[in-house]
């Protein structure tokens, strides 16, 4: 029996089922479907169409057919369409946030707050499409023009992962729309939901049909391989694992497809001694927190200055202590369920690895009571360097402390991973801070703020975080191709 109310059961309903191909919603080519579940109880919440490699080469065809059109389209229309998109979204807020919430699991207020993150992209990039630009000089000879100019990079591939399944949406379609280029998108078989609704919107908003095309599937091998092995495909861009982002990276390879991966993360949290303790802790609870820590920015090390330790810990352990856990839906609750049982199956083995080595467990440490994928929200503290959290991306409402003595050490422990997406630093100290800037091995830095994310700075990573940025005024840039021309100076002949 569904546990929906009347006017949650509305919005679940009025989300198509089907796969957006051609300008047409229609069933699978085989007649599959799947099921989508809500993670605080396990019901199903949608059965939707499961793509199979026919309709992706379809929905390739589609994009392809649209391409030079859509390319001709004024910058000024194309931005107008994103304009629109995001005020029928900033109407629908609340219906977008609910469905979020029903398929992933998060907070309801979270799921609020990235609507709006996520409407950002539409205006920021419906405004950057008329600012594509180029430039024209006299070449150093004086023998010549040069031209540069920007040209659309073509069809685009563009797989979005479950844990923000409306944000990294927008944060791919706008800047690939704006730049000119037609999409296929395939959103995680976790949380579909969210993009089907969305991609209903753009037509509202006028989008031409063909352009967007998008595709639900339980079966991701055998609907991106027929794509990313057709040469009319000019740009595939994923978010989501490291170890998936490497295999998409040796698909694309043969083809030298364009790309751009935004993986994995090890966040480090470090935590001075002349820290302002009170925004530390309200940091840590933000960075470490927010989306049930399900988040490739969550801090996953919170690196401690030894004198400071013990009080922090105290602190974000009474923190920790009254967080209400429940389903997304309920007032005041903070810790939604984790995506599904092997998330929780994950964070409980790695908490029972770090205890195992020594570590203190000061709050939490396994699964919640009572249906649905919950995990309680959990502090650490003495947490070694051999534990393999301290390796491994948590994705989990974990809390691991360990300590450092002087900034060397701190910058050393901070920057002992193969990661490098985002850091987090406290401290009071301007010099220090920029030392910082300088010194941590990451594309992105809080300093003395627990949330880095904002749709006019460029997000992306260092290392093996991945390659490209997502945003700001770098974001355009990952769906362009620069040409540069040359003409003869006529008042050099």
């Amino acid at each position: 029996m569904s546990r929906l109310t009347e006017s949650q059961a509305a919005v679940v309903d009025g989300v198509p089922d089907g796969l957006l191909i051609g300008g047409q919603w229609r069933a699978a080519s085989d007649g599959g479907t799947f099921e989508v579940a809500d993670p605080a109880t396990g019901d199903t919440l949608k059965t939707v169409a499961d793509a199979t490699g026919t309709d992706a080469k379809a929905a390739l065809d589609a994009a392809c057919d649209a391409g030079p059109e859509w390319a001709a389209t004024p910058a000024r229309e194309r931005g107008e369409i994103l304009r629109r998109a995001f005020d029928l979204l900033t109407a629908r807020a609340d219906d977008f946030a609910l469905l979020m919430t029903l398929e992933m699991g998060k907070p309801l207020d979270q799921s609020r707050a990235e609507v709006t993150y996520s409407a950002e992209f539409l205006r920021w990039f419906s405004e950057e499409a008329p600012r594509i630009a180029g430039r024209y000089a006299t070449n150093p000879e004086g023998t010549g023009r040069a031209i540069v100019s920007q040209h659309p990079v073509g069809p685009c591939y563009l797989i979005t992962p479950w844990n923000f399944p409306l944000a990294m949406a927008t944060r791919k379609i706008a800047p690939a729309l704006a730049a000119g280029c037609t999409v296929v998108i395939k959103p995680a078989s976790a949380t579909p939901l969210t993009t089907l609704m969305f991609a209903a919107l753009l037509e509202e908003a006028g989008l031409p049909a063909k352009v967007l095309n998008t595709l639900t599937t339980s079966n991701s091998s055998a609907v991106s391989a027929p794509i990313l092995a057709d040469p009319r495909l000019r740009k595939l861009s994923f978010t989501g694992s490291t170890s998936v982002g490497v295999s998409l990276l040796e698909q694309a390879a043969p083809r030298v497809l364009r790309t751009s991966m935004e993986l994995g993360g090890n966040a480090p949290f470090v935590v001075f001694e002349d820290a302002d303790l009170d925004a530390a802790v309200d940091g840590a609870i933000a960075a470490k927190f927010r989306n049930i820590g399900q988040a490739c920015t969550a801090a996953n090390r919170f690196i401690v200055h030894a004198s400071l330790a013990d009080e922090f810990a105290v602190r974000v352990t009474e923190a920790v202590a009254v967080m209400r856990i429940g389903r997304g839906t309920e007032d005041g609750v903070e810790i939604g369920p984790l995506i599904d049982s092997d998330a929780v199956n994950k964070a409980d083995a790695l908490v029972t690895d770090a205890v195992a080595r020594g570590a203190t467990l000061l709050a939490g440490g396994g699964r919640a009571d009572g249906p649905g994928t919950f995990f309680a929200p959990t502090v650490l503290t003495g947490v070694p360097t051999s534990a393999d959290l301290w390796r491994e991306e948590i994705f989990g409402p974990v809390l691991a402390i360990s300590t450092f003595e002087d900034e060397d050490q701190a910058v050393a422990m901070a920057n002992d991973t193969e990661f490098g997406l985002v850091s987090y630093v406290f401290t009071q100290s301007l010099e220090r801070g920029q030392r910082m800037i300088d010194r941590l091995e990451t594309g992105m830095m809080g300093l003395n703020t627990g949330v880095v994310s904002n749709a006019a700075a460029p997000f992306g990573g260092w290392k093996m975080s991945g390659l490209g940025r997502e945003g700001g005024l770098e974001g355009i840039h990952e769906y362009l191709e620069t040409k540069y021309t040359l003409t003869p100076d006529p008042a050099a002949r």
